[in-house]
């Protein structure tokens, strides 16, 4: 995750970033099938984030909020922790919300 979050710290806050950061998680599933399901999960939370705001002007406010939950819950996973520590990260990746 390491990687991902260093992109996702240089990008704007804007859609396109979410959907492009879908398509990296797509990338790391499909690449490293150990972090599948972590991937998938944080897929669909962005894509609830994009799928919410799609066509709809976006408020900065609920752009810049969503963008630092992200970029914080992506700082906060750690790909090579042991059982528990992974599932406590699956957990909260599947608890988080976005922009509510």
């Amino acid at each position: 995750m390491n990687d991902l979050h260093t992109w996702l710290s240089q990008q704007h806050h804007g859609l396109r970033t979410f959907r492009t950061f879908q398509q990296k998680l797509e990338m790391l599933g499909r690449d490293d099938p150990a972090q599948r399901g972590l991937c998938r999960l944080l897929s669909g939370l962005v894509g609830s984030y994009v799928e919410a705001f799609d066509e709809e002007p976006l408020p900065v406010e609920i752009a810049d909020g969503a963008y630092q939950r992200l970029l914080t819950l992506v700082e906060s996973i750690d790909l090579h922790g042991n059982a528990e520590r992974r599932l406590a990260d699956i957990n909260r990746v599947a608890e988080s919300e976005l922009w509510r």
